[in-house]
Order: structure tokens, then C-alpha cells, then sequence
């Protein structure tokens, strides 16, 4: 099931609404663990049961680990949980990616290929994997105790908003908030505008923008133009920017109705003047979990110069392994590491000497090059179309016949930047984080309704498509 699609926002979300706050407060977690079950087996049935028996299995390791007084029996629950949800992310996830490449060696040397039926990839699963993760580790490091009852330590993993794709929420973060948290009007009514901004962020901006990428990109890259080239990333950068903080925002949105308040995952990310800040700024939460539980693990940047650069190479390379499996990620990975050595050995003494902006704009088409190998599955295609880039022909440029990209993709431009300024910074932060009195709330209040009404309009008109992330 999809946020940006009308059953869910006809259907489901009301419903649940209903009888979420209809019921006593004591059972609301079971009412959301319920929905939260059923929203999960709508899209995808088959996994719903490997869901749940990895999570109750989880549940009951943990809770050994920490009954355990010893120590070499709590680093054996600790492994065993671990190596139970990396290995189902390995086999769904990876699979595939494995044989492919098996095959490839095998038939270098005139070998018979070794056969396995195609693995479909459950849906979330690297979102609640991590989730996983993050539990049986910070009960190890005794960050926090471990839940009490199995139905907490489901609806933890399995709770919808933020089951799909995010944000990774630390099981520390919120462990509290499922067992006793606050609900009022104000607060649930800022949770539905911050739901609505994300809809609109999704219906009316990425999706817009993402028909006519699919579009630019589906012709002949060899014979694209330098302006289609720049045009199609430019124009991709921002739409999954759009289409993954709109899930984000709508994630925090139903958290905040529901008393839940989830970690922001985006902080302007193209305001950056570095990589290393973008990299602060985009998908916060990862950046979290892979700083967390694998850079300081491996020693950080407390170790040598060397080392430091190759704990980067290696955290980078794994993430680019993680948003799919496919050596063009792996590529993408390590093309965001090579920016991130280089900004440590002196790169970014330059970045201070030439201003915020120039530092912005510099960083801003750092990414938007490497975003081919995100966007594009073949690797040679991803290096044809960077390629073209910097072809410099402007004879092949191939105009959209539609002034609601051009309009579109200006606003997504705008709304990007406009936190560089003063007055964008504080427009963003009233829109966000300000609680409004009971006047603003008469003004907002309706706003969001019509905002609500035109993403209905346009999903009806066109239909939904799915979020990009649903993929990784």
C-alpha cells in the first residue's frame, strides 16, 4: 500500500484514524499493530509471515541476550539476531546480484551457469532489518532495556508510517513513547499538516517531475544533447529529493497524530557546501545508523589518516551496495567516497576560501553527476550519459512540450535553495517546527485541506506511482 494512493487516503488512513481514537488509550497500540499488519500484507501478502516470525524470533534472542549473565552467551544471542536479519537482507536483497555475477565468471570460462529461481525483494525489508539491528545492538551496548511485551517490540518494527522506507528510527529514540505518550489536538493537527506537505511534496512536485524524466531518459543516450543530459539529472535530483522527503514528512506527520515524534531525515541537503554536509543532510537517519554502528566500530576517524580514508571508502561502499544491489551503486558508492577522501586531504581549505555559495553550487553538481549511476542500471549507459554532459553539444537539446515541468521543476529548484536565505530559513522553520496558535491553525487549517483535495485531484487524474525508495 502506498501513502500517495487513493485507498489509502480514502480508505485506509480514515478508518484507521476512526478507530484508533475511539478505543481506550490501552489498546491503541494493538489497534495501530493490527493496521500496521494489515497495511504490510496488502502489498505484500506473501512476506507478511517472514515479517512477523523474524520479529517474534528477534524479540525472544534479545530477550536472552539480556536475562544472560554471561558474556560469551550474550555476544552468541547478539550474533545469532543479527546474522538472522542481515541474512535474510543478503538473501532477498543480494541474491540475485550474486548468481548474476557468479554466472558471469562461470561463463568466462566456458562453465555451466548455476541456476536459481529469480528472488522477489519483500518490501522494506533494509528498513526493518536495520530497525533490528539498532534493537539488539543498543540492548548489547545497554543503551536501553529491552521491551517487556512482544506486541511493544512488533508494533516497534512493524508500526506503518516509517515501516516502508523510513526514517531508520533508533529503538532508544521511541521505546518510551510506545508504552506511554502524549496526544493533544495541536500536536495532532500539526502532524496532519506536516503529512498533507509531504503528499504535496509527492503528488504534485516528484511525481510531476519524474514522467518527464522517465521520458528524457528513455531515448538514445549516445545522441543526447549536453542540455538534455544536465536537464534530465537536474530534474531527477530533484524529484527523488521530492519524492523521499515527502515520504518522510508524511512518516513524521502520521508519527505526530499518533504521539510518536520520529527523527527528521532531511535537512535542505542541496544547501550543502560540501559532501560530507550533504551527506548530514540527506537521509539523516541512515547517515545515523551506518556512522553509529559501523564507522565508529571500525575506528572512526580516531585511527591514522589512512585507515580513516579506507573506514570512509568501506561505509560509503556498503551504503552504495545497500541502496541496490548492483555494481552501479557500488560505483555511486564509491564515487561519494572519493569526494569525502578528498575533502579530508584538502578539498575543503578550498571550499572555505571561495564562499557558501560557490561551495553550494560546486557540491550541488557533485551530486547531480553521480546521481547517473543511481538513476541508470547499466553502468556503460551511466558513463555514456555523464559523457554527455560534457559533450558540449547544443544542437541535439530536445525541449519538454509541457510548461508544467518547466513550471514544476523551477518551484522544486526554489524550494530547494530558499533556505540559503534568511527569510527562507525562517519561512521554512514557521511551515515545520513552529506551534501555531489558535489563529494560525484557522489559516492552516484550510490550506491544508485544499492542498489535500488538489493531491486527490491529481492522483485520480494521472494515478499514483510508487515512492523511489520502495526499491532499496
Amino acid at each position: 500500500m502506498v501513502f500517495s494512493s487513493n485507498i489509502f487516503l480514502i480508505f485506509f488512513l480514515p478508518i484507521f484514524l476512526i478507530c484508533y481514537f475511539a478505543c481506550p488509550e490501552r489498546w491503541r497500540n494493538i489497534v495501530l499493530l493490527l493496521f500496521s499488519v494489515v497495511f504490510y500484507a496488502y502489498g505484500a501478502p506473501t512476506f507478511i509471515l517472514l515479517l512477523l516470525g523474524s520479529t517474534i524470533l528477534n524479540f525472544y534472542l534479545v530477550k536472552g541476550l539480556y536475562n544472560s549473565d554471561n558474556l560469551v552467551h550474550k555476544k552468541l544471542f547478539a550474533g545469532l539476531a543479527i546474522a538472522i536479519s542481515l541474512g535474510l537482507l543478503a538473501y532477498f536483497k543480494y541474491a540475485n546480484f550474486f548468481v548474476d555475477n557468479l554466472n558471469a565468471v562461470l561463463g568466462a570460462f566456458g562453465l555451466e551457469p548455476f541456476t536459481l529461481a529469480k528472488v522477489v525483494l519483500p518490501i522494506g525489508i533494509s528498513f526493518f532489518t536495520f530497525q533490528s539491528i539498532t534493537y539488539v545492538v543498543d540492548t548489547y551496548r545497554n543503551v536501553h532495556k529491552p521491551m517487556e511485551r512482544l506486541t511493544d517490540y512488533m508494533l516497534y518494527i512493524i508500526m506503518f508510517p516509517q515501516l516502508i522506507a523510513g526514517p531508520i528510527v533508533r529503538y532508544c529514540d521511541i521505546a518510551d513513547e510506545i508504552r506511554h505518550r502524549e496526544q493533544n489536538w495541536p500536536e495532532i493537527l500539526q502532524g496532519f499538516y506536516r503529512f498533507v506537505i509531504g503528499l504535496s511534496k509527492k503528488v504534485l512536485i516528484a511525481d510531476v517531475i519524474g514522467r518527464q524524466v522517465d521520458t528524457l531518459l528513455a531515448g538514445d543516450l549516445m545522441t543526447m544533447g549536453t542540455g538534455t543530459a544536465w536537464l534530465s539529472l537536474i530534474a531527477y535530483s530533484m524529484q527523488i529529493y521530492f519524492d523521499f522527503s515527502g515520504y518522510s514528512d508524511m512518516a513524521i506527520g502520521l508519527g505526530k497524530m499518533m504521539g510518536f515524534h520520529f527523527p527528521e531525515n532531511f535537512d535542505n541537503p542541496y544547501n550543502s557546501a560540501s559532501v560530507s554536509e550533504f551527506w548530514r543532510r540527506w537521509h539523516i537517519t541512515l547517515g545515523a545508523f551506518m556512522r553509529n554502528y559501523l564507522y565508529f566500530p571500525l575506528g572512526g576517524s580516531r585511527c591514522s589518516k589512512p585507515r580513516t580514508y579506507f573506514n570512509l571508502w568501506v561505509v560509503f561502499l556498503l551504503s552504495g551496495l545497500w541502496h541496490g544491489a548492483s555494481w552501479c551503486f557500488v560505483i555511486w558508492g564509491a564515487y561519494h567516497g572519493f569526494w569525502l577522501v578528498l575533502e579530508r586531504i584538502g578539498l575543503k581549505k578550498v571550499y572555505e576560501k571561495i564562499g557558501k555559495v560557490p561551495s553550494v553550487i560546486i557540491t550541488f553538481f557533485i551530486v547531480v553527476i553521480g546521481r547517473a549511476f543511481s538513476r541508470i542500471e547499466n553502468i556503460s549507459d551511466s558513463f555514456t550519459l555523464i559523457s554527455r554532459l560534457f559533450s558540449f553539444d547544443f544542437q541535439s537539446f530536445v525541449p519538454i512540450q509541457s510548461p508544467q515541468f518547466y513550471v514544476t521543476l523551477s518551484l522544486a529548484l526554489v524550494f530547494s535553495f530558499i533556505a540559503l536565505f534568511p527569510f527562507g530559513k525562517k519561512l521554512q522553520d514557521l511551515v515545520y517546527y513552529t506551534d501555531f496558535s489558535k489563529m494560525q491553525h484557522l489559516v492552516v487549517w484550510p490550506v491544508s485541506i485544499l492542498l489535500f483535495v488538489f493531491c486527490l485531484t491529481a492522483l485520480n487524474a494521472v494515478g499514483f506511482s510508487p515512492f523511489i525508495y520502495f526499491r532499496f
